[in-house]
């Protein structure tokens, strides 16, 4: 970007200490992008990252009511839509994204329904298939959405709508995504928070039922993303065919090992699937 200011810049950094200090696997990702597009990743992530903490992590760990958390998040909310609005805020992360959200066309089309799934986490602890597919698409699919906003229009004078496909592919695959996360956290979800999206048992079905239908959803959502991959432009595909990997090795190692402890990948496996990435070689599919 042009034309930035030393307050844009100071919200760009720390946006990017914000994603710095929580992920290994997103910062491996976003180095690989092209720095056309890095800076926003970031700057889209971050926010969710702070919204994130206000319903599931930093504010309950410090004593905030669910009706606190509700305010700040409805604040954080209302001050993203102005801050887009107007390009300015005296939060450095709501800056970076709004500086995002401008130039590559992040409208509240998005936004909005991102919000609306983290306010669910105040109202709701058990999900159903229907109100899974609600929140998935507004905690995961979105931020995908978002994510494809900037690489398709990053650096342009005016942003353009994606192609139909590659938009299918980003819901696809945050989706994935999202099913991921919600296996290797489900003891701490249903431990610490009390909170079940999988509807694990619901019905009477049993919890490996469940977990062998997530899993396959998983596998067709990451075949679909994979064939999306090709089309996005170059600068993007080494990072977001990394983290389709990453994924699909975590999808894999959780029908491997079904017990509470939270499964990741090991670094020099994650270096070994960037590496390839790097190399140009094609996502991975299921079964291989």
């Amino acid at each position: 970007m042009t034309g930035l200011t030393p307050y844009d810049r100071c919200a760009q950094d720390a946006a990017a200490s914000v994603i710095a200090s929580y992920s290994t696997s997103f910062a491996l990702a976003t180095r690989l992008l092209g720095p056309r597009v890095r800076t926003h990743v970031r700057s889209v992530y971050a926010l969710v990252r702070v919204a994130d903490e206000i319903v599931d992590g930093a504010a309950a760990r410090k004593g905030v009511s669910p009706e606190a958390q509700r305010a700040l998040l409805d604040a954080f909310e209302a001050e993203t839509h102005a801050a887009v609005e107007r390009r300015f805020s005296t939060d450095l992360v709501i800056h970076a994204f709004a500086l995002a959200a401008a130039e590559c066309g992040i409208g509240a089309d998005l936004t909005r329904p991102f919000f609306a799934s983290m306010r669910t986490d105040l109202e709701r602890t058990r999900h159903d298939a229907t109100s899974h597919e609600e929140y998935v698409y507004g905690s995961a699919e979105v931020v995908g959405l978002m994510c494809l906003q900037v690489f398709v229009n990053a650096g342009r004078a005016f942003p353009v709508d994606p192609d139909p496909g590659l938009v299918e592919g980003a819901r696809r695959l945050g989706a994935a995504f999202q099913d991921v996360n919600f296996l290797r956290d489900l003891a701490d979800d249903r431990g610490r928070l009390g909170r079940d999206y999988l509807g694990i048992g619901e019905g009477g079905t049993d919890e490996r039922a469940t977990r062998a239908a997530v899993l396959a959803r998983i596998d067709a959502d990451l075949d679909v993303a994979a064939t999306a991959i090709s089309g996005l432009p170059a600068d993007c595909r080494r990072a977001v065919t990394t983290a389709h990997g990453l994924f699909a090795e975590l999808a894999h190692r959780l029908r491997e090992d079904a017990g509470d402890v939270r499964v990741s990948v090991p670094t020099p496996v994650k270096a070994t699937i960037a590496a390839k990435a790097f190399a140009g070689v094609p996502p991975r599919r299921s079964g291989t």
